[in-house]
């Protein structure tokens, strides 16, 4: 079905940003695999060309453009290039980390961070798991105190993407007893004293991003970093959630429709028994269900970014998009990687790589079992 979604300056900005990566990123890709991170310099080339900064405004160094399908090309092209892991550090600070500086952020801070957001000079991470809090964020546990004209921060934060990375790090932290209105957001920034990155953290997939564990341990940041009100950080985490579940939605049917799209290919060049394995009955009906969900998928997505656009995304619709995207995506890439046979399970196939990152998208920004409880406390059954 035809997509009418984007508009002739997408289509343009399209073809820079996946030239961009394929000269740039696809070459290097493996070698960040191997080294579990991405170069700084990958933030700082994306900040040159904008990608970054499309909705900081134009006094801060961005174009001032509040509109995400811009922020969905780039997901669109990573997929399709096979190298989603090495941008997604990237599009949690322009499609996550962003908005928090945008809305919260007083005039004093915005002239001190949003110069370097947009640029990448500074990278950004949101640090809200804890090791005994996953997707429950009124659990929050790690801790600040008022002390004089700081804060002093105690407690551990861990799956944490950009943790490696970043200079600017919004944790969520309790600065009260109250299960909500406790939670204040800080801006903890590097070389803060008391501030700890552990261990960057091995995963099953994902391998070009870098996550790890945070520590603070009597960190003593300026209160001047304090991010919105103090008291007002769950309803502001509970706010932007709607648009990370659209950036993971977008990005779950761009890597499903990518890995379709090999697949089709692969099968009609391998043979068995005589003949292209695409003309048995079973691959044209995988491959036709695929590309049936994939496409009914794609519309309610492109919807959702027309919604999230004008301000009207509920999120509960975003939450229906994230987890069933997620789950389409391991579907879909696992099918898939069965159609490639054994040349599926090596890692040299797109398909073996994309199968072990599609993973992690059914956990983050909460898992499928919490989308489906905001959806299911949206119906009103009790």
């Amino acid at each position: 079905m035809k997509r009418r979604l984007y508009e002739a300056e997408h289509e343009a900005y399209r073809k820079s940003i996946g030239g961009y990566l394929e000269k740039a990123v696809v070459p290097n890709y493996a070698q960040w695999e191997l080294d579990g991170i991405v170069p700084r310099s990958l933030f700082a080339e994306l900040g040159e060309l904008g990608v970054l900064g499309f909705a900081v405004p134009e006094e801060f160094g961005g174009a001032g453009v509040r509109d995400f399908r811009f922020n969905a090309v780039l997901q669109e092209e990573s997929a399709r290039l096979a190298v989603s892991p090495a941008t997604l550090g990237p599009a949690l600070q322009a499609d996550i980390c962003l908005p928090y500086f945008l809305e919260f952020a007083n005039a004093e801070q915005r002239a001190r961070w949003l110069p370097g957001i947009a640029s990448g000079e500074l990278i950004t991470a949101i640090a809200m798991t804890e090791p005994g809090t996953g997707s429950d964020l009124s659990g929050i546990r790690t801790r600040a105190v008022r002390d004089g004209d700081s804060y002093v921060l105690d407690g551990a934060k861990t799956f944490i993407t950009n943790g490696v990375n970043a200079d600017l790090v919004i944790v969520a932290v309790r600065t009260g007893e109250h299960r909500h209105q406790g939670i204040s957001l800080i801006v903890v920034e590097r070389g803060t004293p008391g501030f700890e990155r552990g261990r960057r953290l091995e995963k099953i997939g994902l391998h070009a991003q870098d996550t790890a564990e945070l520590g603070f341990a009597g960190a003593r940041v300026p209160a001047a970093n304090l991010l919105g009100a103090e008291g007002e950080g769950f309803f502001g985490l509970t706010r932007n959630l709607a648009q990370e579940r659209v950036s993971c939605a977008v990005a779950a049917v761009a890597q499903a429709a990518a890995a379709l799209d090999w697949t089709i290919n692969y099968v009609r060049e391998r043979k068995a028994f005589g003949k292209p394995i695409g003309a048995l009955q079973n691959t044209r009906f995988v491959l036709a269900e695929a590309a049936t969900e994939i496409d009914i998928a794609q519309q309610f997505v492109d919807r959702c970014i027309e919604e999230l656009n004008a301000g009207e995304l509920t999120g509960v619709d975003a939450a229906k998009a994230k987890w069933w995207t997620t789950e389409l995506l391991g579907r879909v890439t696992d099918k898939c990687l069965q159609l490639h046979g054994g040349y599926g399970y090596m890692i040299e196939y797109p398909i073996a790589r994309a199968w072990a990152d599609a993973r992690a998208a059914r956990i983050y920004a909460g898992s499928t079992e919490i989308m489906k409880e905001i959806v299911g406390r949206d119906l009103d059954l009790s």
